[in-house]
């Protein structure tokens, strides 16, 4: 196939996203695993900004020998000559011009003529030329400017020796038709065009950048300008990892490839995410956490009869490892029961019946069910098969200055509801003390402790006592959401060991 030349901008149009700015450390390792993730140009920086800039640039240039690398500068001479100190050492660099081409920002941010920005576009060319074979020219604004002007400029920058211009959606204006029309105008009244490489570079203003960049490759161009995560200028830029998946999952669409290893995809976000302090969003396209977690009960259950259900690529083709069912309210039992085959419980069909009624339970109380809940809530239920008192109901007033009062309701062995109330010296000793009315055994509690067996502000908690009856000690364990149910539930577990003992007896 065709192939789309991928050029990184995150160590230069990433790094100017507000409160991204990276250190010469970050942007080496940064650098070092671009090149591991296969894009074709590597922009480093904008030497003249910065010594820390030209550091970067210069370093990368020096290691980084398995792509371009490129660097931005300004039109003027001393801004070029910086640039190429910074960038002279690389295997195949790249000197980057920019130069406004829209009216608006002609007259009021540079304060020259149409004429005077074509003739300082060309002089700069030519100027960047004397040092380095590949040079880029960048039109701008170039989607809030004149066509024909826009077109005049990049024609005598292209006959200055530009080797590849680009056209910038610079505030993310323009709407993919509208940017599919101005490249095919651009293609056919650019004399020259057809020996240079056409590029686009797109910013995500209205949530475009990415559709843009799809639809100028549609139309023609072949170098797409983006950055891993879409980091950058105030929305940021296209996302990389959204362009290149785009590309290769719809091959057969664009007909169209790159050279990236979409495998070092997640290992490169998360290395940018983590550096830059820009967490990624969860539902965010591609390397998101929710990108292959299904929640859906009906999309679990398509995804365990057939993956491609529901997914139209695969975790691994980025580099994660496997998709993820995420337990919840709307999970079925199709994927309660594979989930707990994969923790290794096998259950009867009553058994299964009454984890799937607790899970049920606890779902409507947790955003999401996770493993150690799973195993914490089959646990619960095996411990309760034989019951000869079953907790029906449990609830609480307590509080500081308060008198903790507590409301109990039992299935007794006859299959009635029993209920009564104790007051307490706080809320566990009265709830306690409201069984003891109702499941008259007599005991004392020798052991009380609680631990979180899950993470979260929603955790589980799970209480185990010790009770004495007769010189005898019995365990009891309960876990749930609120620990004072699960305290409930230990003692009832606790008790009823205690009776089935006696019953044995």
């Amino acid at each position: 196939m065709e192939r789309v030349i991928i050029f990184d901008t995150t160590l230069r149009d990433g790094e100017q996203a507000a409160g991204g700015a990276l250190t010469l450390e970050e942007k080496h390792e940064i650098g070092h695993q671009l090149q591991r993730l296969g894009v074709d140009i590597i922009e480093a920086g904008f030497p003249h900004t910065s010594p820390g800039d030209f550091a970067a640039v210069q370093l990368l240039a020096r290691e980084l020998r398995d792509c371009q690398i490129a660097a931005l500068s300004g039109i003027k001479q001393e801004q070029i000559d910086s640039t190429w100190n910074a960038l002279k050492e690389a295997e195949a660099p790249l000197l980057h011009v920019v130069l406004s081409t829209s009216d608006i920002h002609l007259e009021h941010q540079l304060h020259i003529s149409r004429e005077q920005a074509l003739e300082l576009a060309v002089e700069a060319v030519r100027y960047a030329k004397r040092y380095c074979s590949a040079v880029e020219f960048s039109a701008m604004d170039a989607t809030r400017s004149d066509w024909d002007y826009l077109c005049q400029v990049l024609a005598a920058t292209i006959e200055a020796g530009a080797t590849v211009v680009n056209i910038p959606d610079t505030v993310g204006y323009v709407q993919p038709d509208e940017f599919g029309a101005l490249i095919e105008y651009v293609r056919n009244n650019v004399p020259g065009i057809e020996k240079v490489t056409l590029s686009v570079h797109c910013h995500d203003d209205l949530g475009q950048a990415v559709a843009n960049s799809l639809r100028a490759i549609q139309c023609g161009a072949r170098q797409v300008e983006c950055t891993i995560n879409g980091v950058g200028e105030r929305a940021g830029n296209a996302a990389l990892e959204e362009i290149v998946m785009a590309l290769k999952t719809r091959s057969d669409f664009f007909h169209l490839a790159t050279k990236v290893d979409t495998a070092q995809i997640y290992r490169t976000s998360r290395l940018v995410s983590h550096y830059m302090g820009m967490e990624v969003p969860p539902n965010k396209a591609i390397v998101g956490a929710n990108a292959f977690a299904h929640a859906s009960g009906l999309h679990q259950d398509g995804m365990l009869k057939e993956r491609t259900t529901y997914e139209i690529m695969t975790p691994k083709s980025i580099g994660v490892g496997e998709s993820r069912i995420v337990l919840g309210k709307t999970s079925g039992r199709h994927a309660f029961r594979q989930k707990l085959e994969e923790l290794g419980c096998t259950l009867s069909e009553e058994d299964f019946a009454r984890a799937f009624a607790a899970f049920k339970e606890l779902a409507d109380k947790k955003k999401e069910v996770t493993d150690p809940d799973l195993e914490a809530l089959v646990a619960e239920e095996l411990r309760t098969v034989s019951e000869t008192y079953h907790l029906e109901q449990v609830q609480v007033s307590c509080g500081d200055h308060t008198v903790s009062t507590a409301t109990v309701k039992l299935v007794a062995p006859d299959g009635q509801v029993i209920a009564d109330a104790a007051l307490g010296a706080g809320p566990v000793d009265a709830v306690y003390k409201a069984i003891n009315r109702l499941v008259q055994v007599p005991n004392t509690l020798t052991e009380f402790s609680v631990k979180s067996i899950t993470e979260g502000i929603d955790a589980i908690g799970e209480v185990t006592i010790k009770i004495e009856s007769e010189g005898r000690t019995y365990i009891g364990r309960g876990a749930s959401t609120d620990i004072l149910v699960a305290s409930a539930k230990a003692y009832m577990n606790a008790l009823n060991r205690l009776l089935a003992a006696k019953g044995k007896e």
